[in-house]
């Protein structure tokens, strides 16, 4: 059976893009996932990502919106794209959506690894208190154990979006809407510090002291937060105050789609001192979305 057109374009997208910086995609494993959602793709925001650290080596990621009114978890387990073994990510989509009003969803999936992440996105002027979502059943528990860190820093009802991920059974919290001062050097060494992880290096303040958006990642192995990241959007990623690396300076230079699009690059630093950047382009930009900076929801009508 032939592929749809819309498919069949898509797939060309994602395969041109992911060689730009040498990553083979699994054609098999994206278009079973591009089948999956075929239904909703011609409507979608879809955005492609790399990034510098060594976790993603070898790996191009892709992410696309999906209304409302369909699941993209029942969806995922109906085409076979998650294998459930009982852990507590695979309730958590469904314990979310009893308690919380949902504007939309996203799903994220590697060229090689697959089926990755389901986004959850909340209506704009509704962001959610993290003592509701702490209360949550199947929510990392560390999410409770540090509630006092964003309250501290004026964040404890400024959930925009959470990101479950299925592969490595974390979750993300997204914060936009930001207060003044949580960016500034002192700030950013005061949190990393807090959560027990190595002092940024100049350049990373830098960067920092430019960003709108910040989230913060749990698992349910830990009761620390497990990494915190801050992001920025910018049509030039190449005028930041980052070296971004070869990888994405040439993705930069040569991807042939979303040229005029804002991009988002965020910048994060493991638990062992190595900083690291991600960048996030578009295949397919919605004007005036909410998602304009997918997936931190900006709140901005047009992306500046």
């Amino acid at each position: 059976m032939s592929q749809p057109t819309h498919l069949a374009g898509l797939y060309a997208g994602v395969e041109e893009s992911a060689g730009l910086i040498d990553v083979a995609c699994s054609r098999d494993t994206v278009q079973h996932i591009l089948t999956a959602y075929e239904d909703v793709l011609p409507q979608a925001l879809v955005a492609f990502r790399v990034a510098t650290n060594a976790r993603h080596e070898g790996e191009f990621d892709c992410r696309f919106t999906v209304p409302k009114d369909v699941d993209p978890y029942v969806r995922a387990r109906a085409h076979g794209l998650v294998t459930e073994t009982g852990h507590p990510a695979e309730s958590l989509l469904a314990d979310v959506e009893q308690r919380c009003v949902v504007d939309l969803y996203g799903v994220d999936f590697g060229v090689v690894g697959g089926f990755r992440k389901i986004w959850v996105y909340f209506p704009p002027g509704q962001s959610q208190s993290l003592s509701t979502l702490a209360a949550i059943p199947s929510m990392p528990r560390s999410l409770a154990a540090n509630i006092g860190f964003f309250a501290d820093r004026g964040l404890e009802d400024k959930a925009d979006l959470i990101a479950i991920d299925y592969h490595s059974k974390t979750v993300n919290l997204y914060f936009t809407d930001l207060p003044d001062g949580l960016c500034t050097p002192r700030s950013v060494l005061e949190m990393h510090r807090a959560i027990g992880l190595p002092d940024p290096s100049e350049q990373m303040f830098r960067f920092c002291e430019k960003a709108f958006g910040f989230y913060a990642t749990f698992s349910w192995e830990s009761p620390a937060i497990q990494r915190i990241a801050f992001s920025v959007k910018t049509k030039d990623p190449l005028s930041l105050p980052a070296r971004l690396g070869p990888k994405i300076e040439k993705f930069v230079k040569t991807v042939p789609y979303g040229v005029d699009d804002p991009k988002m690059v965020y910048a994060a630093m493991t638990s062992s001192g190595e900083e690291y950047y991600k960048l996030q382009s578009y295949y397919r930009f919605r004007s005036r979305s909410r998602l304009d900076l997918m997936p931190s929801a900006d709140r901005a009508a047009d992306p500046a």
